[in-house]
């Protein structure tokens, strides 16, 4: 986790802004442009508070009462406003950095447009450190040769997890930049164990070597 966290406080009462597709990843940055009021609403209370909030993804089937309280995935992302801009006409950018797993534990009566929860930390399970030093092997690898097909700003794994101590923040870090099924950034951000999430990651990445006709890495483990 950085070395910022979330104060009982924060989890106490915990705003969400609920998008279909976007998910926040512990350590990783999203970049979120707000126009809807009760989220401007959102945005601005925060600014004014810890600058803490959730992103909450909308379960499928939630157009039919997106102005409302549609239900949203229990675990989600929580993190805090780094940078942000007010427009002139009210609406926001906003750069939220990912803090920490939460799991939503209830939702508070409606005191304001957007919607409020009380939260509860989700930490890391522990893990065999072997196990996830070959997995993280792999992903190095598989890395590499993916590279030259991917956005330059991306391409050096080193400067993607600069900073991330352990499987579980290398493994958010790179979650964090696996664009493609929302249902499978769902799957990573619930999983609270860091070697399933590297296999998952191994098991994206393997298939994207595939779907791309890339040569696949000498040496290539193999996981059971």
């Amino acid at each position: 986790m950085p070395e910022e966290s979330l104060s009982p406080a924060d989890l106490a009462a915990l705003s969400i802004f609920p998008l279909p597709e976007a998910t926040l990843f512990p350590g990783a940055l999203l970049p979120l442009h707000v126009f809807e009021p009760r989220y401007r609403a959102l945005v601005t209370d925060a600014l004014a508070g810890s600058r803490t909030l959730a992103v909450a993804r909308l379960k499928p089937g939630f157009e039919s009462d997106y102005g409302g309280r549609p239900p949203v995935f229990d675990v989600c992302g929580a993190g805090r406003i780094l940078e942000h801009t007010a427009l002139p006409d009210g609406r926001y950018n906003v750069m939220l950095l990912g803090l920490a797993r939460v799991r939503l534990v209830r939702e508070l009566p409606a005191a304001q447009a957007y919607r409020v929860v009380r939260a509860e930390l989700i930490q890391d399970l522990p893990f065999d450190p072997r196990l996830s030093a070959g997995l993280e092997q792999e992903v190095v690898s598989l890395w590499r040769t993916l590279a030259p097909r991917l956005p330059e700003a991306v391409r050096d794994l080193g400067e993607v997890t600069r900073g991330a101590a352990g499987a579980g923040q290398f493994a958010d870090r790179i979650a964090a930049l696996l664009a493609g099924d929302p249902d499978a950034s769902q799957a990573l951000l619930a999983e609270p164990d860091p070697c399933e999430r590297l296999r998952r990651i191994v098991e994206q990445l393997r298939a994207a070597v595939v779907a791309l006709g890339v040569r696949a890495p000498a040496g290539k483990m193999t996981l059971n």
